[in-house]
């Protein structure tokens, strides 16, 4: 007979019915099965010093990949560890499937090692959840968790497998193991709406397209370019669905990034969003109160959340800009656009004189400016960090979908995702630069995963935007309970490229702005992760931080 036991039975359907590459994990006896496993069928194992930082790179592998990330943690403090980055994926509606162990169910009330109720404290940021119990349905679990994990709109899965079961063996033959199942789901909306929104799109003067992370998982960059050419609507794709089309498309406003979305939606009189939840970044809503909505969104419970629409339309993105496009009349808006362009310009002058202007202190806007000149476009970029994404997100560039990416701008607010989200983009892409821009005070949740990056030899750039702060917090509380006040807000001076040469990768200390563009390229050149430690001007507010304050002193 031909045995197998159940770890490696996770390893096999992994690898030949899922076609995964990499699982992101850190070893843990109630796992070893599967880890000797992933072995056993040439799996990469990233093993990272952290589980959060594991469930981190499996959300990311998602947006890079567009394939399920996969997670492997042991139980109790593993699973507890790996938590935020569940929570932070469930929230940003990434595919990514959770395997972890589980004291053995025959000590179950016993008192065993790590036993506690991880399935109750999962459950409410996780779209489903369960225990296998029995070896040979193994592979039937894993089925149900990948396709739970992609279909109607994604998130988090999450699998307990206990160590009863993994250490195991069994006739494989005894095993039936499922075939992969892609299903779309096609739901069509009625004709009747798709005329009223058609007829709403043509009547209206001003009107805008929102794409969001529904646009990403739809893959429909296509559709939304055919919609914004006929009509002649500008668009802003933000959040997982930035680069689904470049931000250099004509009718594209990204240039402006959140400033220009901002400037734009007290002016326009139709707002299309696609794929995106309104949330507290845009009031939930209540930043255009006047203006007529179209939403598209393949949950239909978010057709009329936080604001109504005057017309719904539930279903896979991609799918209903098929059928809409043909419904809607050739228009031009240029005129419009040129307005809107100019509105949001007004806007910009400044940010755009300190990209321009070398500064002492340095600027956060001249610094992202010389990587952008550096790098270029063919490369991806990670942003983390409170006032550090308003200034990432806005000022790089890149040609690539997934190709900037800020997690900390996420509904969750999750800083600490930089260095994880970088070193799964690095993963995927080998070949392609990939720099990190990082807030200082962020760095510091997972910068030990540097020893991950050198002990693996994955070269990712780091640049530490350095305002000696939590930025963010230190600036609001600046305006809401005054300078002399701010409590817990200051870091000081910290050599965290030290840091990094010390775990065997490459560093430098920037304090002047000509020495940016040389110490950039020494640490590209030098093929080890990297780290450019630049001071920055500790007075710098981003207008993140005045909407931030905004929402929370808003009583």
């Amino acid at each position: 007979m031909s045995q197998i036991t159940g770890g490696h039975l996770v390893a096999k359907y992994l690898k030949e019915i899922e076609g995964v590459e990499a699982v992101f994990t850190l070893s843990g006896a109630h796992i070893e099965n599967i880890l000797d496993g992933l072995n056993e069928f040439d799996i990469r194992s990233v093993d990272v010093r952290h589980e959060q930082a594991a469930s981190m790179m499996a959300h990311a592998w998602s947006l890079y990949t567009e394939k399920p990330g996969v997670c492997l943690v042991t139980a109790g403090p593993g699973f507890t560890n790996a938590l935020t980055g569940i929570a932070n994926a469930f929230l940003d509606n990434a595919p990514m499937v959770v395997l972890c162990g589980r004291h053995p169910l025959r000590d179950d009330l016993k008192g065993a090692l790590q036993e506690m109720n991880q399935i109750d404290m999962v459950k409410s940021v996780v779209k489903w959840s369960a225990t296998c119990h029995d070896i040979k349905r193994i592979p039937e679990y894993l089925s149900i968790a990948f396709r739970q994990a992609v279909e109607g709109r994604p998130g988090p899965v999450f699998l307990e497998l206990p160590p009863d079961i993994l250490s195991i063996a069994v006739d494989l033959k005894s095993v039936d193991i499922p075939k992969r199942r892609t299903l779309k789901t096609s739901v069509t909306p009625d004709k009747e709406d798709l005329k009223a929104a058609a007829k709403l799109i043509d009547q209206a003067k001003k009107p805008l397209l929102i794409g969001g992370s529904g646009v990403g998982f739809s893959k429909c960059g296509k559709q939304v370019a055919a919609f914004a050419e006929k009509t002649g609507i500008p668009f802003a794709l933000l959040n997982n669905g930035r680069g689904a089309l470049p931000d250099s498309h004509p009718r594209s406003i990204n240039e402006g990034g959140f400033t220009a979305v901002m400037a734009a939606l007290p002016q326009v009189d139709l707002v299309i969003i696609v794929g995106l939840r309104l949330n507290w970044v845009m009031e939930s809503g209540q930043t255009f109160p006047d203006a007529k909505v179209v939403r598209i969104d393949i949950d239909p419970a978010e057709i009329d959340r936080n604001r109504t629409s005057d017309v719904g339309l539930a279903g896979d993105a991609g799918q209903i800009l098929d059928l809409l496009t043909p419904m809607v009349a050739s228009k031009d808006r240029s005129q419009w656009e040129k307005d809107l362009r100019t509105a949001y310009g007004a806007f910009l002058v400044t940010e755009r004189e300190q990209r321009e202007q070398p500064s002492y202190p340095i600027h956060p806007n001249r610094l992202v400016a010389q990587i952008q000149k550096v790098v270029g476009e063919d490369a991806y970029y990670v942003v983390d960090g409170g006032d550090t994404s308003y200034y990432g997100s806005a000022g790089f560039s890149s040609i690539h979908k997934a190709g900037v990416t800020a997690p900390a701008s996420s509904l969750l607010g999750c800083i600490g995702t930089g260095v994880p989200f970088a070193l799964a983009a690095k993963i995927a892409h080998p070949n392609k630069p990939v720099i990190l821009l990082n807030g200082d005070g962020s760095f510091g949740f997972n910068g030990m995963e540097f020893d991950t990056a050198v002990r693996l030899n994955i070269p990712i750039v780091c640049v530490v935007n350095n305002d000696c702060a939590w930025g963010m917090i230190k600036h609001a509380q600046e305006m809401s309970i005054g300078p002399e006040r701010c409590t817990c807000s200051e870091l000081g001076t910290r050599h965290y490229e030290k840091m990094v040469e010390a775990l065997g990768g490459y560093g430098e200390f920037v304090e002047k702005d000509e020495d940016i563009v040389p110490a950039l390229k020494r640490a590209i050149e030098s093929g080890k992760p990297a780290c450019v430690n630049v001071m920055t001007d500790c007075t710098a507010v981003s207008p993140a931080t005045v909407v931030f304050y905004q929402t929370l002193s808003d009583f």
